[in-house]
C-alpha cells in the first residue's frame, strides 16, 4: 500500500471511530486529526487544513421544501451514480415537550435546525462536479407514537410493530424512539458539531452563534452511526477477504443511478405533509464469514441474478456503470433460474416489487457499514419512500416464502446473511412542517 494511502486510511479510520463514540472530546481530537495534512487530497478532508470555522457556510432559505431531496446536494461517481457521504449518525429522539406543543418550542426546534443549514452549506452546495461532501445533509422524522401522543398518526406511516409483522421480523425489534435524526457528511467532525450544537454542548458552530437546542423538547434516546467509502470496510472489518476497493461490507457499491427512483416519486403527493416523504430506518446484522466462504461468482449471482458473472461486474460492482443491470426479463426469469441453477438474485427478487414502469419504490438515502458494537459486522441501512407499504413490499420480495419454488436458504439472495437488530418507521414532513407537526 502506497504511503499516502496508508496515512489517509489511517486518519479515516481515525475520524470514524470519533463519530463512532461521540461527544465534546471526540469532536476536539476529530478536529485536530482532520486537520493534518497527509499531501492526498482523495484520502483526507482537503490537501489543506481546515477547522470547525472553515467549513463553507449556508442559506437556509436556498434549502428544498423536502428534507429528503438530497439528490443534487450529493457527489456523483463518472457514471453519475450517487456516492453517500462517508459519516452518518442516526440519533433515536425522546420528545419531552408540551401536548400539544406549543409555538415557541417550535420556533425553538426550528431555530436549532436553521442554526445548522446557516453553519454548514447543504450537502455539496449543489455543485455538480464536487468530489467532496463539505457541507451537512439531514432529515428529521417523527414515529407513530409521536403522531398518537399529540395528536392522530398520519395514514402514510405504519407502526414499526406493523412493518416488522408484515415483513416476518420480531416486533420486538420495534424502535423506541418518538423521531429520529440522520446526519450525515464525508467530514466527521461536521456531524459531530452539529450533533453538539443541538444537545447544548457548543455555544458556537462553524462561527455561528448558537441560540436555540433541542434541550427541554428532544431527550437522546440512541444513537447508532456507519460509515461508508472505498476501503474502509477492508481495513476496519476482521475480514481479509472483502475487497481492497470495496465501499460496503459485502463487497459491492450501491446507490446505482438505474436503480434509484426520482424524488417526486418517493415524495407524499397529498394529505397534511404533502410534499414530505416517510422513512424506513434500521440496524441490520450481516454473516460475513459465511459470505465469503463463497466463491465470487456465487456472491454476484446472490447479490444480483445468475446472469451476472464476476467478469460482467467487477470486483466491487464498478463495471455495471450506472444500472445494476436488472431486466424485467431477469425478474421474469427468477424461477427458471431457481430451478436451472439452484440459486435467485437480491437485486433480481427486489425488482419484483418495482412498479408499473418498473421503477424502484425506495429511495436508499442514508447507509454505511455500522461502527456500534455488535458480535459481528451490522448495517446501518435508511430509505425514503412514498408510504411505509413501499418499504413492506420491497422487504417482502426479499423473503424466500413469497416464492413457490425451493430454493437453500443460503442461495436466495442475501436474506439469510442478514440480522436485524432494530427497524423504525418515521415521517419527515417538508422543512415548514418538520417542527414538531400535529396532524
Amino acid at each position: 500500500m502506497a504511503p499516502n494511502r496508508a496515512r489517509g486510511l489511517s486518519r479515516r479510520d481515525f475520524v470514524t471511530a470519533a463519530v463512532a463514540i461521540g461527544g465534546t472530546s471526540a469532536l476536539t481530537a476529530c478536529m485536530e486529526r482532520e486537520q493534518s495534512t497527509s499531501g492526498d487530497p482523495a484520502t483526507s478532508v482537503e490537501s489543506e487544513s481546515t477547522s470547525t470555522a472553515e467549513f463553507p457556510r449556508g442559506d437556509p432559505d436556498a434549502i428544498p421544501s423536502g428534507q429528503h431531496r438530497w439528490g443534487e446536494y450529493l457527489v456523483r461517481d463518472a457514471h453519475g451514480n450517487t456516492v453517500p457521504p462517508q459519516q452518518l449518525v442516526t440519533i433515536g429522539l425522546g420528545y419531552e415537550g408540551s401536548v400539544p406543543p406549543t409555538d415557541e418550542e417550535r420556533e425553538q426546534v426550528e431555530s436549532a435546525l436553521r442554526t445548522l443549514e446557516e453553519a454548514f452549506q447543504w450537502g455539496t452546495g449543489g455543485n455538480a462536479g464536487a468530489a467532496f461532501n463539505r457541507g451537512l445533509l439531514f432529515m428529521l422524522g417523527y414515529a407513530p407514537r409521536y403522531f398518537d401522543a399529540v395528536g392522530q398518526t398520519p395514514d402514510q406511516l405504519s407502526t414499526p410493530e406493523d412493518v416488522l409483522d408484515a415483513v416476518g421480523e420480531d416486533p420486538a425489534k420495534a424502535d423506541p424512539y418518538d423521531a429520529v435524526l440522520l446526519m450525515t457528511s464525508d467530514i466527521g467532525s461536521i456531524v459531530l458539531a452539529a450533533e453538539e450544537a443541538l444537545f447544548g454542548e457548543l455555544d458556537e458552530v462553524n462561527g455561528v452563534s448558537v441560540d436555540a437546542t433541542f434541550e427541554g423538547v428532544f431527550s437522546k434516546e440512541g444513537r447508532h452511526t456507519g460509515y461508508v467509502g472505498k476501503g474502509l470496510p477492508a481495513d476496519k472489518l476482521d475480514e481479509e477477504r472483502i475487497p481492497e476497493d470495496a465501499p460496503l461490507s459485502m463487497g459491492f457499491k450501491s446507490g446505482f443511478r438505474g436503480n434509484l427512483p426520482a424524488e417526486d416519486a418517493v415524495t407524499l403527493s397529498s394529505g397534511p405533509f404533502a410534499g414530505g416523504t416517510t422513512i424506513a430506518s434500521s440496524t441490520l446484522l450481516i454473516d460475513l464469514d459465511r459470505w465469503y466462504d463463497q466463491q465470487s461468482d456465487e456472491r454476484v449471482a446472490e447479490m444480483f441474478c445468475p446472469a451476472h458473472t464476476t467478469d460482467d461486474v467487477g470486483p466491487t460492482g464498478d463495471k455495471l456503470g450506472s444500472d445494476s443491470g436488472i431486466t424485467e426479463e431477469d425478474v421474469g426469469r427468477i424461477e427458471e433460474d431457481a430451478n436451472s441453477r439452484g440459486r435467485v438474485g437480491h437485486t433480481q427478487k427486489v425488482a419484483r416489487a418495482r412498479d408499473d414502469q418498473f421503477e424502484p419504490r425506495i429511495l436508499r438515502r442514508a447507509e454505511g457499514v455500522a461502527t456500534n458494537q455488535h458480535d459481528r459486522a451490522g448495517f446501518e441501512f435508511n430509505s425514503v419512500q412514498r408510504t411505509m407499504d413501499d418499504f413492506v413490499e420491497t422487504r417482502r420480495a426479499m423473503n424466500p416464502e413469497e416464492y413457490d419454488f425451493d430454493v437453500p436458504a443460503e442461495n436466495h439472495g442475501i436474506v439469510d446473511y442478514l440480522e436485524t437488530l432494530r427497524r423504525g418507521s418515521y415521517l419527515a414532513p417538508p422543512r415548514e412542517l418538520r417542527a414538531l407537526p400535529v396532524v
